[in-house]
C-alpha cells in the first residue's frame, strides 16, 4: 500500500476532465494536479520544447512525492511521451490519446471524426493508431489551436466560443461521421455544445474514462492503492486562478475539499 498522492499534468486545466474520471473510479486516492496554463497551448510549440516543458512538470510532481504520473495532455504524450518514460524509469508514467480503438468499435458507417490540437493531430503517433485500429474507417482527422486558449480563459459557453466550434465542427458534420473522437483534455469542457452542434446520432467520446481504467489497474498490480479513508486535493496552476476554480467546481466530488496554488 502506498498513500503517496497520484500526480497529474497538463498543459493547463484540461486535464482536470481526467482527474474527474480517476475520482469516480478510485474516490479515496488523492492528487497532485500541476497545470501549466501561462504556456498553454502547447500544441504550436516544437517538440523540444514540449519536452523541456514537460520535464518541469514532472519534476515538481516527483518534488510532491506522487507515486504515479498521468500526463493528462494528448499533446505532451504524442511529443515525448517515451522520452519522458526514459528518463524517469522508477515511477508509472501513465499517457493519454485519442480512443480511437474505442471509435472504431462504436462506428456504424465507419466515418469517425477526430478533433484534436494541430501537433496531436498531425504526429505519428496519432497516424500509427488510426493504421492499427481504423484502418477500415474514413477517419477525419482535424486539429485546431484556437479552442484551448478560449477554454483557458474561461470562455466555454461565450458567443466567440460557439462561433469557432461551430467552424471547427463543419467539417465532421459535412463528412457524416457518426464518432467524434475527443483528442484534447481540454474538450470534455465543451462536449455538451459539441453534442448539441453535432446531433443525438453522433456519439461522442474521450480517453477519461480509459486513463482511469489504466491507473486504477496499475496502482492495484504494484500494490499502491492508498489506504486514507478520504482523498486530499492539490492543484497549482501557472494561469488565474478564479478560472482554475470555476472549472475546478465541476470536477471534484461532492463533499471533498482541495487547496489551489498559483505558481
Amino acid at each position: 500500500m502506498n498513500n503517496n498522492p497520484i500526480g497529474i499534468l497538463d498543459s493547463g486545466l484540461g486535464g482536470l476532465t481526467v482527474l474527474k474520471e480517476i475520482g469516480v473510479q478510485l474516490p479515496n486516492e488523492s492528487t497532485v494536479y500541476i497545470g501549466d496554463s501561462q504556456n498553454a497551448p502547447y500544441g504550436s510549440k516544437t517538440k523540444e520544447e514540449i519536452y523541456q516543458l514537460a520535464k518541469r512538470l514532472v519534476e515538481f510532481l516527483l518534488e510532491n512525492q506522487v507515486k504515479l504520473i498521468v500526463v493528462a495532455c494528448n499533446t505532451i504524450t504524442v511529443s515525448c511521451i517515451s522520452a519522458l518514460r526514459d528518463a524517469y524509469p522508477t515511477i508509472p508514467i501513465v499517457g493519454t490519446v485519442p480512443v480511437i480503438k474505442t471509435a472504431g468499435t462504436l462506428t456504424k458507417n465507419r466515418r469517425i471524426g477526430i478533433l484534436s490540437t494541430t501537433r496531436t493531430a498531425t504526429s505519428a503517433y496519432q497516424k500509427q493508431l488510426i493504421e492499427q485500429f481504423a484502418s477500415d474507417c474514413q477517419v477525419i482527422s482535424h486539429g485546431t489551436d484556437l479552442l484551448v486558449p478560449l477554454i483557458e480563459k474561461g470562455e466555454t459557453k461565450s458567443e466567440k466560443m460557439i462561433h469557432v466550434l461551430e467552424r471547427e465542427l463543419a467539417i465532421f458534420q459535412k463528412g457524416n461521421v457518426d464518432v467524434l473522437v475527443l483528442g484534447s483534455t481540454h474538450f470534455p469542457f465543451l462536449r455538451d455544445q459539441i453534442q448539441e452542434m453535432l446531433g443525438p446520432k453522433v456519439s461522442v467520446i474521450d480517453s477519461g474514462t480509459a486513463i482511469a481504467r489504466r491507473v486504477k489497474w496499475i496502482l492495484e498490480n504494484n500494490n499502491i492503492v492508498t489506504t486514507r479513508p478520504a482523498p486530499e486535493y492539490l492543484f497549482y496552476t501557472t494561469g488565474n486562478t478564479e478560472i482554475a476554480k470555476k472549472l475546478l467546481a465541476g470536477t471534484i466530488a461532492e463533499g471533498n475539499t482541495f487547496s489551489l496554488v498559483y505558481l
